[in-house]
């Protein structure tokens, strides 16, 4: 194939945290039952667990979150996307709930659900010829590219570990769209450290990795994908942030094989090494 988008989804800088002001509230009030933020935020690229997303272009992002005092969380949040990548489509819409936990004041861990929808999106909208479907058309595969992971994680101070688990096909990677089986089950594991230079500075290096439970014309399609983001934040909620990232596996994720556009005949090495410049605002 051409890599679709084997690859991508969210979230990237979008920075979304709970501000608590003492002068807010009386010191003897009990913390409110649930919290509601929003964010939005204007990156230069936007790339998913190390993929390119909008082929170089910018992104706008925003979403709203609710934060119960139990642990329970939920959210959506949006971008947008390149129809390269995503045929028919130009909008990520994500959703996601769990529970947020703790051991003591060091461990902590996590649970929860997040989906990814692409409206309007389908290998069947893809332009043909294109670089992805080259002539002689064949018949286009009728397949979306939603996709709904599971995930659990544990925390020890400022270091995380989160194990994602798609439960069907990854991002529509099936036979159909030229792999040798069905993707559900396809991994994603996330270690991030976070370093707090300053009260409003931090540096936050992450590595993930994502197991393809599928090959495409004999190649194996798994990838380590980096970030490293120095951010920082000002009153009112606005933060600013630069972050390098890029994934390997340049077989896969370049082309002949990979970066190929649905659109049109361009291509594009998806998985290079990129400096994102972010900045935003929480509300």
């Amino acid at each position: 194939m051409n890599s679709y988008r084997i690859l991508t989804g969210t979230s990237v800088l979008a920075f979304s945290a709970l501000v608590a002001s003492p002068q807010a509230r009386a010191a003897d009030a009990p913390a409110p039952f649930v919290t509601a933020t929003s964010n939005i935020n204007i990156v230069s690229d936007y790339r998913f667990r190390g993929i390119d997303q909008t082929w170089g272009r910018p992104a706008v992002q925003g979403g709203a979150d609710l934060a119960f005092a139990n642990g329970l969380y939920a959210g959506v949040w949006a971008s947008n996307v390149s129809g390269n990548s995503y045929p028919g489509g130009s909008l990520e819409m994500d959703y996601y709930a769990g529970y947020n936990g703790k051991f003591n004041d060091d461990f902590g861990y996590t649970v929860g659900g997040y989906g990814y929808d692409y409206p309007g999106a389908g290998f069947d909208k893809s332009a043909c010829p294109s670089a992805a479907y080259p002539a002689p058309c064949a018949a286009l595969p009728s397949q979306s590219l939603n996709t709904f992971e599971l995930n659990a994680g544990v925390s020890w101070k400022w270091i995380s570990y989160k194990l994602s688990v798609s439960t069907g096909d990854y991002f529509g990677a099936n036979a159909s769209t030229g792999y040798s089986g069905h993707t559900s089950g396809t991994l994603y594991h996330d270690v991030t450290v976070t370093w707090p230079i300053a009260d409003d500075i931090s540096l936050v290096g992450h590595v993930g990795h994502t197991d393809v439970k599928a090959t495409y014309a004999g190649i194996n399609p798994d990838y380590t994908d980096y970030r490293v983001t120095l951010s920082k934040t000002f009153t009112g909620g606005w933060s600013v942030s630069a972050a390098g990232a890029g994934a390997n596996n340049n077989r896969f994720y370049r082309p002949p094989v990979g970066g190929l556009s649905y659109a049109n005949g361009g291509t594009r090495d998806v998985n290079k090494p990129v400096l994102i410049l972010q900045a935003g605002r929480t509300f």
